[in-house]
């Protein structure tokens, strides 16, 4: 199998979380001697060359982190441009990775996903979702490394079934929901190891100000005799 992976991401590839998720699943993709592409539509130059792969092969892959409980504006104006096949038997796969750690943020953009294959003639081949990969860039190649791990055992997967099945993307989504002591535990002594984790990320992301900082915020008559 020969598979394209195009990434909808926005961020550069350089700084960008679904580039290692995609690095890690092209490797179990490889392992089983099948062979992929890569193409980046953060770089509008690429754009050219992944609506060709996309019109001449028939594996696809579109990788993309999860925008606002759906996909990067981005990645939506480069579908429009893609013409149906005027063949069948393509199979498109989507894989959405994003920061809340629950599935259910993930699914109104599985469900619209899940319209796109018929729209360009091509049959769909699942959707992979996983939570929680905020951090993958942030938290170092070793430690971001274990975060992209499971993606290269279910790129193997994937090579060997063709699409992604759902007994195996059920599981690896992580909870639907989260329960409810774990969410009191988060607003409690977690609310605190958030907001420190929190000042880590931001002084990485070049953050120099308090978090809680509001510069625009208004100051009443009062405030200002004071």
């Amino acid at each position: 199998m020969h598979l394209t992976i195009i990434s909808g991401a926005a961020r550069p590839q350089s700084r960008s979380n679904t580039a290692r998720i995609i690095e890690a699943f092209s490797e179990g993709i490889h392992a089983g001697g099948h062979t992929t592409e890569v193409w980046y539509l953060s770089d509008r130059r690429q754009w050219g060359q992944a609506r060709s792969a996309f019109e001449k092969n028939e594996n696809i892959l579109f990788a993309l982190p999860l925008y606002v409980e759906n996909i990067p504006g981005l990645m939506l104006e480069f579908l429009e441009g893609l013409s149906p096949k005027e063949k069948p038997g393509t199979k498109m796969a989507f894989l959405i990775q994003g920061g809340f750690p629950e599935a259910s943020q993930s699914r109104c953009c599985e469900r619209f996903l899940k319209t796109l294959p018929q729209q360009l003639n091509c049959a769909h081949a699942g959707t992979l979702i996983r939570g929680n990969m905020f951090g993958v860039r942030l938290l170092g190649k070793k430690l971001g490394g274990r975060l992209v791990q499971p993606f290269t055992d279910m790129g193997r997967l994937f090579a060997e079934y063709g699409e992604f099945r759902p007994e195996i993307v059920s599981g690896f989504a992580g909870p639907e929901y989260l329960p409810e002591k774990q969410l009191r535990q988060m607003g409690g002594m977690g609310n605190y190891i958030q907001r420190w984790s929190m000042r880590i990320v931001a002084r990485r992301l070049g953050c120099r100000e308090k978090l809680d900082a509001k510069p625009y915020h208004e100051v009443s008559p009062v405030q200002r005799k004071q």
